[in-house]
């Protein structure tokens, strides 16, 4: 039944394969806790310009250091959690059971899969593919990615865009085939732009020296 890269078909379910990995609350934390380490370097001249007045008060360096440290922890806590937080929706696929003609799917996301729904539940599919083309003279190949919306009863779930290269036509036709049987809609749409061509300060800047100096 399936016939796109994307749709993986094992013995009990069919996958849509968004992103690949392990999905559960404890990978969800750790894959956080690896890129909150960012966040207090992001906020790093409001903690500098603490330990400056701190020190322009007189606090002694040890002081400083002490209280730079708690604040960068804090900054390091509160990034971990909002990420976290902000990660655990993330879908990584949807897996529809049984194989052959599905009854029942669910969300599998980063923090671990959702209760089963009838199929029923999903009323259309509607898939993105945006592809962002170079400009002339870059050297930048385009960039393709795809954009999944699912339209549920009650509620709809917009995947982040995922890198994609594949056809997506062949997608398309490929889910159509599958959710056929259960009436579910599925829509494809292309959007094409080009890649904005960065400007050149150099020149601008030295034409309008040169015709201040003509004056």
């Amino acid at each position: 039944m399936a016939t796109d890269p994307l749709l993986r078909q094992g013995p009990d379910s069919t996958d849509l394969v968004l992103r690949t990995g392990p999905a559960g609350s404890v990978w969800n934390a750790l894959t956080s806790a690896r890129s909150a380490l960012l966040t207090p370097l992001a906020l790093g001249v409001p903690t500098l310009l603490v330990a400056f007045c701190m020190a322009l008060a007189g606090a002694r360096a040890s002081t400083v250091f002490v209280v730079v440290g708690v604040i960068a922890a804090l900054e390091y806590l509160l990034g971990w959690l909002t990420m976290a937080f902000s990660q655990a929706r993330d879908i990584l696929r949807m897996e529809f059971a049984p194989a052959g003609v599905p009854a029942s799917l669910r969300l599998v996301r980063s923090a671990g899969p959702d209760h089963w729904l009838p199929i029923d539940t999903l009323r259309e599919v509607k898939l993105t593919h945006k592809v962002v083309e170079p400009y002339e003279g870059d050297r930048k190949p385009a960039l393709s990615t795809l954009a999944l919306e699912l339209l549920l009863r009650g509620s709809n779930e917009r995947p982040t865009l995922v890198p994609f290269s594949g056809d997506p036509q062949r997608l398309a036709d490929a889910l159509e085939a599958l959710l056929a049987p259960a009436a579910v809609v599925v829509e494809l749409r292309t959007e094409r732009s080009t890649r904005d061509e960065p400007r050149s300060n150099w020149y601008s800047g030295g034409s309008a020296s040169a015709n201040s100096g003509g004056g």
